[in-house]
Formats: C-alpha cells, structure tokens, sequence
C-alpha cells in the first residue's frame, strides 16, 4: 500500500515523538520508546523499564539487562489493558524492532500496523507480524 505524503509526515512525528519518550527509559544499554496512535490521537505510551514498584535499574554490575525488564511494547500495551481505550486498528511507533514476545502481544491487542526506526539483528518478531497480517514498516529518522 502505498502512503501518502500526509501519513508519511505523520509517521516520521509520531517515531520522532517516540524517541523523545524513550529518554525517560532508565536503562544504560538501549533506551526505547513506543506510542499507540489511533484515530490520530496517542492512546498510550511505553519505554523499556523495570515492573512498578522495582528500583529503576535495567542492568546489573556486568551490564546484563535484568530478566524483568519489559520492552516498550509491552508497557504500552499493557497500560491499555488498565485503561478504557482499545488498540483495535490502531498504529504501535517503536524506535526499534520489536522482538519476538513483544510481536505476540501486538498481534493479540489487535494492533495492525507498526513503524520502527531501528533494525535489531533478529528479525523473527517482524517476520510473526507480517506473518499475521500486520503491516510493517521500518522508518529511518536519520535519512531525510
């Protein structure tokens, strides 16, 4: 399908917008960020981060990301589920791809489109979501 210029733009905002969220991430290694859009309104946001009620720490002395950090996907996502939004139809903008897990949880929230903005070495959770339908597009903010 082809985008027009007006979604194009809008797209480049939203994974701008995502990016500036990830700043808010605590984590050293990667910080990411993520928005559901619908209907051209941000239904929800998530950065990759420790469970509520866990010190704000991602890593541990060796640099290894704790077992229990969840991604921004998932934070978005599950902060629907204590919301009274919905994200059938709507947009995930992830500044980068998503993994395998998190492909899942986009799949079964009934989200049908993401743009990311940084390609990850695995590409098994992109393959699932083109797997099951969903568009998919890969967005580098870098090139003009």
């Amino acid at each position: 399908m082809e985008l027009s210029e007006k979604q194009k733009n809008l797209d480049r905002r939203y994974l701008r917008m995502a990016q500036i969220w990830a700043e808010n991430s605590y984590c050293v290694r990667r910080k990411v960020g993520a928005l559901v859009v619908k209907d051209k309104m941000i239904i929800s946001d998530g950065y990759n981060g420790t469970p509520s009620g866990f010190p704000n720490i991602c890593e541990d002395e060796q640099n290894v990301t704790y077992p229990y950090v969840l991604h921004a996907e998932a934070n978005a996502i599950t902060k629907l589920a204590r919301s009274s939004n919905n994200s059938d139809g709507s947009t995930l903008y992830v500044t980068a791809s998503p993994c395998i897990e998190c492909a899942k949880l986009i799949i079964q929230a009934g989200i049908k489109r993401v743009v990311y903005g940084e390609k990850y070495r695995l590409e098994d959770g992109i393959d699932l979501l083109r797997r099951a339908g969903i568009e998919v597009e890969f967005l580098d903010l870098e090139q003009k």
